[in-house]
């Protein structure tokens, strides 16, 4: 007894301590197989495994690398039980972002492996349970320079995803119109005087130039400010995106434009000239295609967005003798739930009285209503046709038929092509490759 306190002990005052879910063991034999392997891991203290629960309790220094006990259990013959997460990511733009995402989560110990989706902004992560957990790779995306987003369920889900796409959209196409509408003029005055030189005889250059710093500024400032809040940090951190190529590229040609414009003398001679078009107008074009890329984005998940309209947000639930009407998140298995004529059943369960003929042509693609009585299945989802009945739940949340289908359509818009994954590895390498040259 004194020796399990002390263990216990030794393992509180431990700087990590990692609950393992180990697969594999049958006796006391692989309990000590396993406790040897991991207590040769340098950096760990204490270590204490439990046949019972399959678990392996792991004391270690602070700088232990997580990854080392996983292989000491593999290399001994066993297996670690595996976990996965979606979640979602913010802030994401290009296929560099994507690239610098999974490269935080693959290097993060205890992830197996992380496959993120631009289109759909969202992670599908692998880890080892005991050795990471959600938290360590909501921390790895925020160390990384992006936003994780816990995934709700169902409709809770789609709504908290659709109100943050349109109030994407709508700063974005606000923020286009507004550079548009700076950027134009700025063209105008420096381009539209090579096309008609009767131009020059309307403004002078200085004057011109002056206007232009003006408009370019506070198109930079305004519109362009969000290309400079990712594309600074991202370029601070070493891992630099598209945001940074559009900062740097404005940046040189605003600031050389400045020089020239208020302090000529400081060039070379014959080359004071000015590039405020060439900023205003790269503002105004990756804005634009930003747009187009935030309206594709919306309609990548309308087929979710439909799936998951199918399901009633309310049942009429008897309890008690007594009706509810109760938010789907509320009722539980064995619930008693009340449908009429018209009415779309709300989960999945079996018929306890009355009869009716069901819709369930979302499932099977027959258009023909199904006749029910007592002792049927009804699927969530589903609409009663004629008669009215009570059904008693079998399934709820995530394990109804309905939810499956929504879960596999997430899974294909979420999984990748050989050539998307052959697409981020090349865009990752973009960017440092453009500014190299550059360079």
């Amino acid at each position: 007894m004194s020796r399990l306190s002390d263990r216990t002990a030794a393992l509180g005052a431990a700087a990590h301590t990692f609950d393992l879910s180990v697969e594999g063991m049958t006796c006391a034999s692989c309990v000590s197989h396993v406790e040897k392997a991991i207590a040769k891991v340098p950096g760990v203290e204490t270590v204490a495994v439990n046949l019972a629960t399959n678990r392996a309790r792991v004391g270690a220094s602070a700088s232990i690398d997580p990854r080392a006990i996983g292989a000491a259990v593999r290399e001994a013959g066993y297996g670690l039980v595996e976990d996965a997460i979606d979640i979602g990511v913010e802030g994401m733009t290009c296929a560099s972002c994507v690239g610098h995402v999974e490269k935080a989560l693959r290097a993060t110990p205890g992830i197996i492996d992380a496959q993120v989706n631009l289109a759909t902004e969202r992670a599908h992560i692998r880890y080892h349970k005991g050795l990471a957990s959600p938290e360590a790779v909501e921390n790895a995306i925020l160390a990384a320079g992006y936003a994780p987003r816990r995934l709700a369920s169902g409709a809770a889900q789609e709504d908290h995803q659709a109100q943050a796409r349109a109030a994407e959209l709508a700063s974005l196409r606000s923020s286009m119109l507004i550079a548009v509408l700076l950027a134009l003029p700025v063209f105008t005055l420096e381009m539209g005087s090579h096309i008609f030189p009767v131009l020059h005889t309307l403004i002078d250059h200085q004057t011109s130039w002056l206007v232009q710093f003006v408009l370019t500024t506070a198109l930079l400032a305004g519109p362009g400010q969000r290309f400079f809040r990712k594309g600074v940090p991202s370029l601070l951190r070493g891992a630099p995106d598209m945001n940074a190529l559009v900062t740097i590229g404005t940046s040189a040609a605003w600031i050389y434009s400045v020089v020239a414009t208020f302090a000529p003398g400081w060039l070379p001679a014959g080359t004071a000239n000015v590039y405020y078009e060439a900023a205003a107008v790269i503002v105004a074009l990756v804005l634009t295609g930003r747009v187009l890329e935030a309206q594709a984005k919306g309609r990548t998940s309308e087929a979710i967005k439909r799936l998951v309209g199918l399901q009633p947000r309310t049942a009429r639930v008897l309890r008690d003798g007594q009706t509810h009407d109760l938010s789907i998140d509320e009722v539980v298995v064995g619930d008693l739930i009340l449908v009429r004529p018209g009415e779309r059943i709300a989960l999945d369960g079996e018929v306890a009285d009355g009869q009716s003929y069901v819709d369930e042509s979302m499932i099977t693609g027959e258009p023909a209503p199904v006749s029910k009585h007592a002792g049927d299945a009804v699927v969530g989802g589903t609409i009663n046709k004629t008669g009215a009945f009570s059904f008693r739940v079998t399934r709820v949340g995530k394990d109804t038929v309905l939810a499956q289908i929504i879960s596999l359509v997430e899974q294909a818009q979420g999984a990748k092509l050989p050539i998307q994954a052959l697409v981020d590895t090349v865009t990752s390498w973009f960017v440092p490759a453009v500014i190299a040259i550059a360079v």
